[in-house]
């Protein structure tokens, strides 16, 4: 069961603005997830979204998961400011290719930049989600290269697809609390704050900030009904 992004939760502050659907959701413990629904135009999306499917030089990598070698479920391709460290997950290395090689890309950073007045960012990971069956695991963005409050802005185009959010597994000594209660109620406590959904509108832009990464865990879960195409940009910095 996750909660739908209009429902607020109790003991939970959500911000809305007017205009082009603007949500501020704090997470508590200094995490904080950012929501606008219309970051961009129906139309100039799609423009975007035809770049991108054509012109970015796909790549679906062989990656390790568990100890075991597999295809990861989605396309990918990593863009990066020269100088950075190398940026390595799942026993996958992608090629860093350069903003220059894409100025509509340029031009999207451009945009994030200036609807997150302050944000910082000189990487980005492109995925393709080609159909219901590519996702990507319940994973956190926590590598050290970005540090220990990692901003990290998600741009979509495309399909719509869920977005989930849930907290990592709390301390022992919580869970041992927690254990004195009754299942029902325990079960009741993680389903109401623990979890949240968002649905990734074509043109939307989300954005997980603070110590999301460290105490939150986000996946894009498989869906049936989600045939068509979804590309997704996220825009992260490199700590130098």
């Amino acid at each position: 069961m996750y909660f739908n992004k209009f429902k607020k939760p109790e003991n939970e502050e959500v911000k809305e603005e007017s205009g082009r659907g603007k949500q501020s959701i704090d997470l508590g413990n200094g995490s904080e997830v950012i929501y606008i629904q219309r970051f961009i135009g129906f139309e100039k999306s799609w423009e975007f979204f035809d770049y991108l499917n054509k012109h970015i030089p796909w790549i679906r990598p062989t990656i390790r998961v568990f100890g075991r070698q597999c295809l990861q479920p989605r396309d990918t391709c990593y863009v990066a400011s020269p100088g950075l460290p190398e940026l390595v997950y799942s026993g996958y290395k992608p090629h860093a290719n350069s903003w220059d090689d894409f100025p509509p890309i340029k031009d999207l950073l451009d945009m994030v930049l200036e609807a997150l007045p302050g944000s910082k960012f000189n990487s980005l990971l492109l995925n393709k989600y080609k159909g219901g069956n590519d996702n990507v695991g319940w994973h956190a963005d926590d590598e050290k290269l970005y540090g220990p409050t990692p901003e990290i802005a998600s741009v979509s185009f495309g399909c719509e697809r869920e977005f989930l959010l849930k907290k990592r597994p709390m301390k022992s000594s919580q869970e041992r609390r927690l254990d004195d209660e009754p299942t029902s109620k325990r079960l009741k406590k993680s389903s109401r704050f623990d979890q949240h959904s968002f649905i990734l509108k074509h043109g939307s832009l989300l954005v997980m900030k603070g110590y999301t990464q460290r105490d939150w865990l986000h996946s894009v879960p498989k869906r049936a009904k989600a045939e068509a195409t979804r590309i997704n940009l996220t825009f992260r910095h490199v700590v130098v």
